[in-house]
Parts: C-alpha cells; structure tokens; sequence
C-alpha cells in the first residue's frame, strides 16, 4: 500500500511539474482484426448534480477499440442501459450479439473527488468476472478510465492492458526562423500532453528511463548535440554527454544506472556506456564502420545496434562484456533502429523493402523470421508498447509528420496526429507502477 501511495505521489508531482500543451494527438483507427471481441460498456451512471464530469465509458470503450482486439457496441444499438447488476437483462445483450459488458457509477465523495466504480460480466453465462472501485479526483478521471480499461482487458485476454502508460514525442512547428520544437509527455491515447522542453533548435530521441520518471534525449540548444536526463516531477535536468562530435541516442539499461550512447570523440561513431552514478565512460564497439543506435535486451546482458560494418545497415548483437558482435539481420539491404519486445524475443526494426520503401517490421530472434508490420514509405523510429502488442513508430501522411501504431501481427493500425505541425521521435513508456 505505502508503494502505491509513493507512485500516485510521484504521479501527481509529474503532472504538476510540467506544462499543459495546447495541443492534443487526435486518434484515427486504419485497420482492425476479423472477428475482434464484441463488447458492451454502458455510460456509466451519474450520482452527482449536472453533468458528470468525464465520460468514462467512452474512454474505456475507445481504449479498447485502440487495442484491435474488442468491438465496442455503439450506444444507439443499446436494448438498456444498467447501472447495477440487478438491472441487467442478459437477454438484450445477446439479443444483440455482445459476449462481454461494463456497466459502472461515479459517484461524489464528501470533502471531494470521486469514486468510480465498474464491474465486467460474461453475458451468455450471466456472471460477474470482475469489478473494483477506485477513488479518484478530477484531474485523473481520464487515468481512472484508462486503470479500468487495463482491467478489463487483462481479464478477457489474459494479458496485461497498456493503456495507462504515456508516450513522449517530438513537435516540429512553424518554418524558418519561426520554427519551434517541444518534447511532449501525453497520455497513449494522445490527451494530456505536457511539454518537457521547448526549444528553437532540434530535440530528438527520447528514452524512458525503466520506472518512466526520467526521460533522456538529445538537444542541439548550444548548437551541437548534447544528452541530458530531466526528472519529469520536477523539471530538473542534467547534461551527461557533450563531448567533442556525435552525442546521441541514448538508452536505459533495465536497472536504470548506465546508458548507452553514440558517441565519436574518438573520430568514429561507436557505442558507449556510460555510469549515470560514476560519470565512468566505457567504449563497447571498435569497428571503422559507423556503430549506432544501440538498444538494450531486457536481461541487461547484451545490446543490440545498427553497423554498415557488412557493407549495408543492418542489426547485431553485442554483449555488454564485450566481445564478438553477432549479426541479427540478413533480410535486405537496410535493417536498422531496433527497439526490444518486452520478452526479449522480438525486435521492432526499420526495414527497406523491395520498393525503396522504409517500413517497420518484427523479427523473431529465434526463428529469425522477418514480418512487416506497418504501410508506410517512410517509416521511422518504432517503439513497444510495455505489453508488446503495439509498436509506436513516426511517419509521414498528407505531407506531414504524424505518430502511428500498429499491432505486431500487422493487423490492427491507428494514427495519431496534431492538427498542425509535425510530430516525431515517438517513445511508449514502460508501465507506470
């Protein structure tokens, strides 16, 4: 419990150490699965005077449409709508072919905020699965949408919902002198962003750090690249690489005390480690070809980078002890930007296909199968959900840079875009605890 009462703390004091963005990521769903599960969340009741102040069932229901695994049925197409489980009558529910439904109440709390209350319930056998009730005030009514979502999903899938999770990103707006750039922190679906950093010169590759407080990424505010780690609670920030040449792409270790990062102080770019305790600098590759873009496995034991040491641009594997790098990638002439799965035995990678075109792909590390996964000609910098299912990458459509997602089978995609400006350099953070 003391746990939980630290993270929503910390939760609040990132929030509140951040400035709210004017913009939001509008959401359009491109492609779904056959045969998703159908499914019904009712509006949930409203125990208070006026309006509710958040409608919580269109969140839960959007949440699970996003995830391509559920058909949420549309409120006109509703027999009743309960708010308690003595008012269901199952038989308007199968009447109109739904296999699962979410009712629930929000509900005032004397001295302020709100409880939210839900329960999940197998219509054709007419029983609970399950149901929580959580306080909540109404700052975080949208994230309490989000905890029920995750709740629902993880029951009827068995595996763990993303939804409360955030995603940072890139901005890029205006041209010429007038040109801005700003490191966004938004909810997954797109709502709530809070600007990092604003800036006139280019931002880029943000990292989560593994308990999602710090984010790492790269400035050019002095005119050359530099790293810094800023704790998002209280906006601090501190520069750990600015040496001479390249400083980029930067990259957690799983325990969250080293990053990765290119570096080319030495004349050439190669993969470092460097201690975020010691400031100590350890130097992995030594190759003449261009070594970047590393990416950590999970263990901690091994990294994984882009080289043209082959001739071409492709993905290997390196131990953090040093030693032989393995090559991962023999599917085409450019293979490169590796995020790891969750699990370890996947990457998200950027792949050129046959056409020229620059698409994001999943390859099996151990049958060493290549799918793609995404559309695009221009396809860039994919990054797992914490759950693995969705892959987040930056592309291009209507002549501007816009977020997508796509689900690791290729079969389910959504965009996400601003309605004006760019938006790149997209990172999904690890689950929020």
């Amino acid at each position: 419990m003391m746990k939980r009462i630290i993270a929503v703390f910390l939760l609040l004091l990132f929030w509140s150490g951040l400035q709210p963005a004017r913009a939001e990521l509008t959401i359009e769903i491109t492609s779904g699965i056959e045969g998703a599960l159908p499914i019904a969340v009712v509006p949930f009741a409203w125990n208070g005077p006026g309006a509710p102040p958040e409608d919580v069932a269109e969140i839960v229901a959007a949440d699970l449409a996003r995830s391509g695994q559920f058909a949420p049925l549309p409120r006109a197409d509703m027999l009743s709508r309960p708010a308690r489980p003595e008012e269901i009558r199952y038989r308007d529910w199968r009447a109109v072919g739904v296999d699962n439904l979410v009712i629930g109440r929000i509900v005032p709390r004397d001295g302020g905020g709100y409880t939210v209350e839900f329960r999940l319930f197998d219509v054709f056998r007419g029983r609970q699965l399950t149901g929580y009730s959580f306080p909540t005030s109404s700052e975080r009514l949208r994230e309490t949408a989000h905890r029920v979502a995750d709740i629902v999903y993880e029951t009827l899938t068995g595996e763990r919902g993303a939804f409360r999770t955030w995603i940072a990103y890139v901005t890029v707006t205006g041209s010429g002198d007038e040109r801005r750039y700003s490191l966004q922190v938004a909810d997954s679906d797109g709502y709530n962003p809070r600007t990092v950093l604003r800036s006139r010169q280019p931002l880029m590759s943000p990292s989560w750090s593994p308990d999602a407080r710090r984010l790492a990424y790269v400035t050019f505010e002095q005119e050359t690249a530099e790293v810094y780690v800023q704790e998002l609670a209280t906006g601090q920030r501190r520069k750990v690489a600015s040496y001479q040449g390249i400083n980029g792409a930067p990259a957690w270790s799983p325990d969250g005390r080293q990053l990765a990062l290119t570096l080319s102080q030495d004349g050439n770019a190669e993969i470092y480690i460097l201690s975020l305790e010691s400031d100590r600098l350890r130097r992995l590759t030594r190759h003449p070809a261009i070594d970047t873009e590393p990416a950590w496995a999970p263990d901690g034991r091994s990294l994984v980078f882009t080289s043209d040491r082959g001739g071409s641009p492709q993905l290997y594997r390196l131990a953090v002890d040093g030693g032989r790098p393995e090559r991962l990638t023999f599917e085409g002439g450019y293979n490169a930007s590796a995020d790891f799965a969750p699990d370890g035995k996947r990457l998200a990678l950027l792949h050129r296909d046959g056409r020229g075109n620059y698409r994001v792909a999943v390859q099996d590390l151990e049958r060493g199968m290549l799918t793609l996964v995404s559309e695009g000609r221009l396809d860039e910098s994919p990054s797992f959900a914490p759950n693995g299912r969705m892959i987040l990458y930056a592309t291009e459509a209507g002549g501007r840079g816009v977020l997508a997602a796509a689900s690791v089978d290729g079969r389910v995609g959504q965009r996400l875009r601003l309605q004006e400006g760019e938006v790149r350099e997209p990172a999904w953070s690890p689950f929020l605890e």
